[in-house]
């Protein structure tokens, strides 16, 4: 034998040593990140569950404090058959979905061929503007809803679901804008000059090569607008008094509070039925959405 070959018999043990403390450390790493993972979700869930166990009491169970508030005696679904048989209820669902379709039809129309311009054609100020885009974005809907209140008063938009479809693309056409500058980016340079090579214009090139290859990023944004457009609040709130005009986020609860008399049964009932259809949105496309947002953390 060696001695090469002895000191690497002399050093196994350690190398197994290492291998085992690897081991186990990966093992507490994958305990704590568990650990974690279920107190966030204890926690984020506590609110839904919550919701959901109120708006299956009946009045009378919810008024006796002797009860414990996380159990249910005797389950009811009074609360939902009274909402959904409130035609103002479903009056302020139809406006919730006019507004939403006509907001992220509006955002996408604006959004992709901004992004595509601002990260492909490389004009003269191009990344200062997308930058400026952006900033747009932080800025809080507490600052900006007393001009736009006065931009939609005097347009005689007040109380119609058209101040809001006025006013929601400003928050969600910078965003948007901006994840697909970030997707759009990370799209290889070579396409656009095979592109122009065989004579494609700007705008064939937007249509046939970058949107079905960006797909995961419009998706993407798709369900941000939609989202931000559906759960807006401020706005609605300053806008809109009249209940034939309002959504479902500020219907729900306008509506079903009188005063200091709250029904809590129908308000849990309305606010988990108005959070359904985003629930719903995120089950199905949310590997495209998790796509779409890292996708500008790489390019080539």
């Amino acid at each position: 034998m060696d001695a090469a070959t002895s000191a690497a018999n002399r050093d196994f043990p350690k190398l197994y040593r290492r291998a085992g403390s690897l081991s186990r450390e990966r093992a507490w790493a994958l305990r704590a990140a568990y650990a974690s993972l279920g107190f966030a979700a204890v926690i984020f869930l506590a609110p839904p569950v919550y919701m959901l166990i109120t708006s299956l009491k009946t009045n009378a169970e919810m008024a006796d404090q002797s009860l414990s508030p996380w159990f249910v005696r005797e389950p009811t679904l009074e609360h939902y058959a009274a909402i959904l048989g409130n035609p103002l209820f479903l009056g302020f669902f139809r406006n919730s979905i006019i507004v939403t379709l006509i907001v992220v039809a509006i955002t996408m129309a604006v959004s992709v061929p901004a992004a595509f311009a601002l990260s492909r054609m490389r004009f003269w100020g191009s990344t200062t503007l997308a930058t400026g885009v952006f900033l747009t974005y932080l800025v809080p809907d507490t600052l900006l809803f007393i001009p736009l209140y006065q931009i939609v008063g005097s347009l005689g938009l007040l109380n119609s679901i058209w101040g809001l479809v006025l006013v929601y693309p400003t928050l969600t056409v910078p965003f948007c804008t901006w994840i697909m500058i970030g997707y759009f980016a990370s799209i290889p340079k070579e396409l656009d000059e095979a592109a122009l090579i065989d004579g494609a214009s700007w705008l064939q090139m937007l249509l046939r090569i970058f949107v079905p290859v960006a797909l995961p990023g419009i998706i993407a944004a798709t369900i941000f607008a939609f989202t931000v457009s559906w759960a807006a609040f401020v706005y609605p709130t300053a806008f809109i008094t009249k209940p034939e005009a309002m959504p479902l986020t500020i219907g729900v609860v306008s509506q079903l509070v009188r005063g200091d008399t709250f029904a809590w049964g129908q308000i849990m009932a309305g606010a988990l039925l108005a959070a359904l259809p985003p629930v719903v949105v995120y089950v199905f496309l949310l590997d495209y959405y998790i796509a779409g947002l890292t996708a500008g953390a790489t390019k080539g």
